[in-house]
């Protein structure tokens, strides 16, 4: 029987985490109250003063925030890891916590994030256009995190077309990084041979072909990134060429390196602009379209879906801040598009939507009903427990 892809749990989630099982989830993504100044949801004995200013909410954010980090920590897989949305408010302390709990050795990456590419026109002060979305591994060693995406390959990044069509671009065969040396990596310092008219590499030498050694643009030797056996395996993936350096001309060796679409990943950079990931005008549309106009502020599932494709496609999902249901959503999203078996544990706070808003206009009465009902709309076999 195939697993449901999507559960939701209502309750608050310091209790819920509770009854989970330890390391029972690949991937936590959560977005937290941002602590703006509105008091939190969650019933707790707060030991922080809110009565004593800016320090006071800081106090009690972190003591609302403690327990629930340190008991996703413990559901989460010795493999996993988390990403945390927050804004300018509590990044320097939700950081310090997360330090602390996950260890600093964990951390991975403190990601900007462009969702308001406008930025914000009311106030004073600078149009703010980025929040930040905090990651971290229960074990980096383990972690089986890919900081990558396919969807950042873009064709202008191979402008180089081979005969059969293929598009690639080249790569100096030579290791550009002087740590690696003929000191350092003995083995990989040899001489190829190649025909610079004809661009054909070979390590043995043949009609035409000039002795080629690995030097860096000074002239100091250096060393290959291919040992003698690949360069045999795969020749037609060199081409040899006439460059010019600080002495002169010479002949160098580059890899063509192939696009191979559907296949290549790029290194997600720690900028995630709103035209990749989609912006909160992007979100609202989303959520307008599956169950109404109830929220100002969700997160788009682009983003969401993002973080989901760090991880593998049959990953565990958690998200204990479900707000909007935004990650559920991006699961499903995910799913359909690489037939992927990720699961989803949404849990939401009954927490009353604000008298007046659209969300109690519209007959909502907590903010796990909109939760319950988007994900619905996007998943007709959503469990409830």
């Amino acid at each position: 029987m195939a697993r449901p892809v999507n559960t939701f749990v209502e309750g608050d989630n310091l209790d819920v985490l509770a009854g989970l099982p330890a390391a029972s989830y690949d991937l936590i993504y959560i977005d937290p109250p941002y602590n703006t100044g509105s008091d939190f949801a969650y019933a707790d004995d707060f030991k922080g003063d809110r009565g004593a200013g800016l320090r006071g909410r800081h106090q009690a954010w972190l003591a609302m925030m403690r327990p629930r980090i340190e008991a996703g920590r413990r559901v989460l897989a010795d493999t996993g890891a988390l990403f945390v949305s927050i804004d300018d408010h509590e990044v320097a302390h939700l950081r310090l916590l997360l330090d602390e709990v996950y260890g600093e050795q964990n951390f991975l990456a403190q990601v900007v994030v462009n969702l308001n590419p406008k930025g914000r026109q009311l106030g004073g002060g600078f149009a703010t256009f980025h929040e930040y979305v905090l990651v971290y591994a229960k074990d980096a060693r383990r972690c089986v995190l890919d900081a990558s995406s396919p969807d950042l390959v873009v064709e202008a990044d191979f402008p180089l077309v081979a005969d059969d069509g293929r598009r690639y671009r080249r790569l100096p065969l030579r290791n550009t990084n002087k740590k690696f040396n003929p000191l350092t990596a003995p083995t990989l310092h040899f001489a190829i041979w190649g025909d610079p008219t004809t661009g054909a590499v070979r390590t043995v030498p043949f009609a035409g072909a000039v002795e080629i050694k690995p030097v860096f643009g000074d002239g100091s030797p250096a060393v290959w990134r291919w040992s003698r056996p690949r360069i045999d395996e795969r020749p037609d993936d060199l081409v040899c060429r006439v460059v010019r350096g600080a002495q002169g001309e010479r002949v160098d060796v580059f890899q063509r390196d192939w696009r191979h679409p559907g296949t290549r990943r790029k290194k997600l950079r720690t900028i995630w602009l709103a035209e990749e990931i989609g912006s909160t005008d992007t979100a609202v549309a989303e959520l307008k379209e599956v169950v109404g106009h109830l929220f100002e502020s969700p997160k788009p599932t682009g983003l969401v879906r993002r973080i989901l494709d760090t991880m593998p496609p049959d990953a565990r999902v958690l998200d204990y801040f479900a707000g909007s249901g935004t990650t559920g959503h991006a699961v499903v999203l995910a799913n359909a598009a690489d037939g992927g078996r990720r699961t989803c544990l949404s849990i939401n706070h009954a927490e009353p939507v604000r008298p007046g808003s659209n969300a109690d206009l519209a007959g909502f009465r907590t903010v796990a009903d909109i939760t319950r009902a988007r994900l619905r709309a996007v998943d007709p076999s959503l469990v409830e427990r």
